[in-house]
């Protein structure tokens, strides 16, 4: 009778490396957790998606509107995956899809009156879950943390 032996497990580097790349696990673990709290909370209290909420958040932030392919490029989304959003929020009327003068293949879509006040109140209580999560961090430790996060973010876009 033979024993199979395990297979290698993969050592991890030295040093500072051996730490980014633990650094980099907890970052995906932490961002794992607290979004999947997040969704189960939108669900529960608004029944709502994240992405739902997140397309949401970025046509308040333009009261004006935007083109679809605008929404997309800001949400890092496909196109297909914002119109099927897009299309459940217009069913809903909390969005309003307009087409330009001049230009029949794009579509504008902007925030109902609803919608901006649907919004506002699931941002307002949003808000307070954030603040429920990370309370943890005084605002000088969430600060630091945030800074330290934008510098990671900076060499991952050079």
């Amino acid at each position: 009778m033979s024993m199979a032996l395990a297979p290698d497990r993969p050592r991890l580097p030295p040093g500072a490396t051996r730490e980014r790349l633990r650094l980099w696990l907890r970052l995906l673990r932490v961002t794992r957790e607290v979004e999947a709290e997040l969704r189960r909370r939108l669900a529960a209290e608004f029944d709502i998606t994240l992405p739902r909420f997140d397309v949401m958040a970025t046509l308040y932030s333009d009261p004006a509107g935007m083109k679809m392919s605008e929404l997309s490029r800001r949400l890092k989304v496909s196109n297909g995956n914002v119109t099927g959003i897009i299309d459940r929020l217009v069913t809903e009327r909390l969005v309003i899809r307009a087409v330009p003068d001049g230009d029949r293949r794009a579509s504008v879509v902007t925030l109902t009156e609803a919608g901006r006040a649907r919004f506002a109140a699931m941002a307002s209580v949003h808000n307070r879950w954030i603040d429920e999560l990370l309370a943890g961090l005084s605002a000088d430790d969430a600060g630091t943390a945030a800074a330290l996060i934008d510098r990671i973010a900076e060499k991952a876009a050079a």
